[in-house]
């Protein structure tokens, strides 16, 4: 039995949870979210709780019990509590900025990079002022603005983050470019001197 797949999930105040067949509604103060799931794993509420079982016992099964399980899970928390992820800008001259619904950056290109927010997501920016209020103890040298990517698909911010991260992503030798709140960059020494 799968450690994960057996443990319920506890349905907080204020949100509630339709199950029709293998399609799974959860709507919450933050939202509404919708999945359907694969046939080897039924999923059924039971005393304010949702339980997930799996229909048989081969591998993709047991593999499929414990994903669907956690699955259901980030979209209880993502309706009650929402998910984000905070990344720093580092680097003289970088800079971003709230634009519309999206984020225009300026990260060492010959243009500025715009790029919008997807249905769901919310970016907002913070300036050095503010870190204090974000919980940032760590200071990087030549940070400039801090970008909170935020939501209630937890997939959907994660992959939202890692686009913005990719267009620069922290170089090793000054630590300039985008990275995420808790990323260790390793640092490299720059050419010797005779």
């Amino acid at each position: 039995m799968s450690r994960i797949g057996k443990m319920p999930i506890t349905i907080p105040e204020k949100v509630t949870v339709a199950i029709d067949g293998l399609t799974v509604t959860v709507k919450g103060p933050l939202g509404e979210l919708t999945d359907t799931f694969r046939p080897e794993v039924a999923i059924a509420q039971e005393d304010g709780m949702v339980v997930v079982t799996r229909t048989g016992d081969t591998p993709t099964h047991r593999g499929i019990h414990g994903l669907t399980r956690t699955l259901v899970a980030n979209m209880v928390e993502g309706v009650s509590q929402g998910y984000s992820k905070i990344l720093i800008i580092a680097g003289v001259g970088y800079t971003a900025e709230l634009k519309g619904s999206g984020l225009m950056m300026r990260v060492g290109y010959s243009h500025p990079i715009w790029m919008g927010a997807p249905p769901g997501v919310k970016f907002e920016t913070f300036q050095p002022s503010q870190w204090g209020e974000m919980g940032i103890k760590k200071q990087i040298e030549n940070q400039n603005v801090v970008i909170k990517v935020s939501g209630i698909n937890k997939a959907l911010v994660g992959q939202v983050a890692a686009r913005i991260r990719k267009i620069r992503p922290a170089e090793p030798y000054k630590g300039k470019g985008i990275r995420y709140n808790n990323e260790q960059v390793r640092r490299k020494a720059g050419k010797a001197a005779k």
